[in-house]
């Protein structure tokens, strides 16, 4: 009777030892990983109507991810500037600044469950390299999440120097695949 219950806890402990080598070995593909969408705007430089282009082209890359209970949404702001805009420097915003939203995805206007205002875009954009080209990225948003669908979404909020006018009317980008 002795053997059958050394052989029996001998028999747990090697299931046991197989199952944690087994969790011990799980792939990264089993890891979370981002859902991304890229999208992209063209903005037209108010102060300016000579015959060089001033368009600022804006590709913003917005990201969402699920792992276990928490939302993390993230994004990443790419620009092709005006080559003029490296002689522009400091004056050419009053403010510009990135919001990223972690939204709800629900049928209608999805609500927007957590926010953050990046205004270091500001800095970036009128520090951009000698051709006008830069990006930025933004931190990153959690939120602690329930059993609904979850997207990253976001703008640009531009204020232009010499306009007389605040923020004009938010740059929309498309927002990530739900997760």
């Amino acid at each position: 009777m002795r053997a059958l219950k050394r052989s029996t806890s001998a028999a747990v402990i090697l299931a046991a030892l197989a199952g944690t080598a087994t969790l011990a070995t799980a792939t990264p593909a089993s890891a979370a990983s981002y859902h991304c969408k890229t999208s992209s705007h063209s903005v037209d430089a108010p102060s300016y109507n000579g015959p060089d282009s001033d368009n600022w082209d804006f590709e913003v890359t917005l990201c969402a991810m699920r792992s276990g209970g928490t939302i993390y949404t993230t994004a990443t702001v790419y620009w092709d500037g005006p080559y003029t805009a490296k002689n522009r420097n400091t004056s050419t915003f009053n403010k510009a600044k990135f919001q990223l939203q972690t939204k709800r995805s629900v049928s209608g206007t999805d609500p927007v469950m957590k926010s953050a205002a990046y205004t270091g875009l500001e800095y970036t954009l009128e520090h951009s390299n000698s051709y006008g080209n830069a990006y930025y990225s933004t931190g990153t948003l959690k939120y602690p999440a329930g059993s609904g669908r979850y997207l990253a979404d976001g703008y640009i909020q531009l204020d232009w120097s010499g306009d007389g006018k605040d923020y004009r009317s938010p740059i929309l980008f498309t927002a990530s695949p739900v997760v």
